[in-house]
């Protein structure tokens, strides 16, 4: 009778190697949304039994080596790809903020801003609106009166002839404090998607004045619309020229997909910007065609820093009026990743 021994019986000494063996033969997630769990599984030898000696032969450790070959392979087909990823990109992360430390986000990675900001947005900023909780970054969108300390009733800019906002929220930056150019750039979200609403994690580059500085929005979102878009000046200051992906998101025919957390990137280089959701291309700009009308310069040659932020209303985020608040962007993680071929801070 064939004598049959399963990992599971082996010491423990030799289930935590044949453990490790497991582990090294794969390789880590190229895009680091989380850690590949080890996988107990039961690797069976198949041998025959002669004066009490065992005897394996050659043909049967080539079955065995081939069953421990499928159990290496036998995992999702998304870490298949994140393996693929890894072994030709070898990215190596360079920068990241896990959020584990609940209360205020980590003041060496974040500030703030303040106040009315753009787009004639409903929106007060302020720092109160965002902390840590539970492993993520939460940034709050509230209903509620905030006075504009800036008010002047006789002024024109919008900014100061609002007496008062009727929501507050949060904008959380890198800018002064940390900024990359080129790599990966990648965060797991939550977003609320209910009308009136306006997430987005973007970057802007850090010397000029918009958008000849250049804007990267890697995710933006509003009016049931989720959009990948990279900026640079046009012929007219303030009047960017646009390279925009809009997809609606019920394209995704997920009916749950607001409901879930998603994983955000952008890979950038010195030839071209591609901008992902759950590793789906939606926009690949060229950056040979992304000179400023103006001043000639590509402002996707210069380091960029990062902007978290949940605006409400102004000139594209629609209606909220109707929209039940508190509302919630949820961010799991944000980690900024580098090939050791480029170059820049």
């Amino acid at each position: 009778m064939p004598l049959q021994l399963t990992v599971d019986g082996l010491s423990q000494g030799r289930r935590a190697s044949h453990r490790q063996f497991l582990k090294s033969t794969a390789a880590a997630p190229a895009h680091g949304d989380v850690s590949t769990p080890d996988h107990e599984h039961s690797l069976m030898v198949v041998g025959d039994t002669h004066v009490g000696l065992l005897h394996i032969s050659v043909n049967t450790c080539l079955i065995a080596a081939a069953a421990l070959r499928m159990l290496v392979e036998d995992r999702p087909a998304s870490d298949q790809v994140k393996k693929r990823e890894s072994q030709s990109e070898k990215y190596k992360l360079v920068w990241h903020d896990e959020f584990d430390q609940d209360g205020r986000p980590n003041p060496q990675n974040w500030t703030y801003e303040t106040g009315f900001v753009r787009n004639k947005e409903l929106q007060w900023y302020q720092s109160e609106n965002a902390w840590c909780e539970n492993g993520m970054l939460i940034i709050v969108a509230r209903r509620e009166n905030k006075a504009n300390r800036s008010f002047d009733s006789n002024s024109t800019d919008w900014r100061r002839n609002r007496q008062y906002a009727a929501y507050t929220s949060a904008s959380l930056t890198t800018q002064g404090l940390h900024s990359w150019q080129y790599g990966r750039f990648e965060m797991r979200a939550r977003i609320d998607t209910r009308p009136g609403l306006w997430p987005a994690f973007w970057t802007l580059g850090v010397e000029g004045q918009w958008p000849d500085n250049g804007e990267i929005d890697i995710m933006e979102y509003y009016r049931d619309i989720l959009l990948a878009n990279v900026a640079w000046g046009g012929s007219e200051p303030f009047e960017p020229k646009w390279d925009t992906v809009k997809k609606p998101i019920g394209e995704f025919e997920d009916p749950k997909w607001s409901e879930r957390f998603h994983i955000w990137r952008m890979d950038w280089d010195k030839s071209q910007i591609q901008l992902y959701v759950d590793n789906l291309l939606l926009n690949s700009t060229d950056l040979k065609y992304t000179l400023n009308e103006g001043d000639g310069k590509n402002p996707f040659r210069q380091p960029h820093f990062i902007i978290l932020n949940l605006a409400i209303g102004g000139t594209s985020g629609g209606d909220p009026s109707q929209t039940k608040f508190p509302a919630r962007f949820e961010i799991d993680y944000i980690r900024v990743y580098k090939q050791g071929s480029q170059t820049g801070k």
